[in-house]
Parts: C-alpha cells; structure tokens; sequence
C-alpha cells in the first residue's frame, strides 16, 4: 500500500465548497444571481483571482452560468443536475418524457405500498393546484403543479435515492417543459386515477394508471413534435 501525506486544500477548493455550499443549501436558488466577483472576494477574504477560479470551476460543473454583461446565475443545485440539464437542452421531447415515464411509473408502484397519511395529502393538494391551473389556462403553474404532484408522488415511496435522483431530473426537466409550450398543452391527463390507485394501496393499479398516462401524454405530443416514441 502506497499512502502519501495528505494535502491541505487550496484556497481555490475552500471557496468551490463555500460557493457550493450557498448552492446546495438553498441560499442561492435556481435562476438566482450571485454577487458580483468583487462582493465574494471581500466578503471570503481572498483574492479576485481565486473566486474567478472557483466560479469558473463550477461553471464548468453546470452549478453556474455566465452571462456577458449580467452576471452569474445559479444553473442548478448539483452536478448531476447540472449534467441531466445540458443533456436535456439538445434532447428530443418525446426521448425525455420516455425518461420521465421510467421514474414516474416505478414511483407511483412503490407509493401505492409506502404511503402515510401525510404522503396522501401532500399528493391530493398538488393534484387541485394542478387541475385549478389547467382549468384558468396558467401555462406556467400548471407545469410547475404537474411537477409538484410527480414529485410527491416519488417523495411517497421513502426512497431517498429514487427521491433525489427524481428532483435533479425535474429541475432540469422544468426548464425543457416549459419551453415546449403549446406541445404540452394538447396533452393534459387527468391524474385522479394515479392519486386514487395510491391512496387505495393498489400497486397495480397505481402502476396501470401512470402508465396510461404518461402513453396518453406521449401518443398527444408525437403528431405536434414529429418523433415516434419507442416501445416499452
């Protein structure tokens, strides 16, 4: 065994995970700007060279965004997210909502066994805002309400890998859904059934209606976005 001594990190390192750490933890969300490279370079104690580094770094990530004469924004909260979100940005519809039904229809099979009492409210309360949303024609609440009802859905399977993997693709899923607009308007499902099946306890069902869904949703959006989905 070869073990060396272990090296101090660089201040370069110390500022990406303090900058990381605003990410993560919620004190600079998605789409906020962060302060200028001045601001953190008095604010951390350190030199202009090392925050533009450690900003770079996690630009390089996908944490961040440059944008020439504005500033830099957070991108996403994780790598992952970063990575899933790059990727999307040059994917077809149709291949992420295929993705998107892999999570959502295995989710919904372990929610239907896994639920409490709160998992079922927390869906029931997503499901009305998003029928309220879709009923006033509010593009914008009704993508994020969709969101809000899948991901307490896969909250309710207590599976905390399946939980964040889910939340890494859906902030980076939000930003291509909402971008497809009219495509996604022609293809709204009501997912009473998902919810009822759940709360029944009824895997198969539960199972049965995500499925159809999420097939009626992608047999809607191919005739608009022009690619056939694949077979599962």
């Amino acid at each position: 065994m070869t073990l060396r001594t272990a090296r101090r990190s660089s201040l370069v390192d110390q500022v990406i995970d303090q900058l990381r750490g605003e990410i993560t933890g919620g004190g600079w969300p998605v789409g906020a700007k962060i302060p200028p490279e001045p601001v953190l370079s008095e604010t951390l104690g350190v030199g202009r060279n090392t925050v533009r580094e450690a900003v770079r770094a996690l630009t390089h990530a996908g944490l961040l965004e440059s944008r020439q004469g504005d500033g830099t924004y957070v991108r996403a909260t994780s790598e992952l997210s970063g990575a899933v979100r790059r990727r999307l940005e040059t994917a077809e519809l149709v291949e992420i909502l295929e993705v998107r039904r892999g999570f959502e229809v295995e989710a919904a099979r372990l929610a239907a066994t896994r639920r409490t009492d709160a998992d079922i409210a927390a869906i029931a309360v997503a499901l009305a805002r998003r029928d309220a949303a879709w009923a006033a024609g509010e593009h914008s609440a009704f993508v994020e309400a969709d969101l809000e009802f899948h991901t307490a859905v896969v909250e309710a399977t207590h599976n905390r890998v399946l939980t964040d993997l889910y939340r890494d693709f859906s902030a980076a899923l939000r930003a291509s859904i909402g971008a497809a607009g009219s495509l996604l308007e022609h293809a709204d499902v009501p997912h009473g059934p998902i919810a009822a099946a759940i709360e029944a306890g009824d895997a198969d069902a539960a199972t049965q209606a995500t499925h159809a869904c999420l097939d009626q949703i992608l047999a809607s959006t191919v005739p608009l976005s022009g690619t056939a989905p694949q077979e599962t």
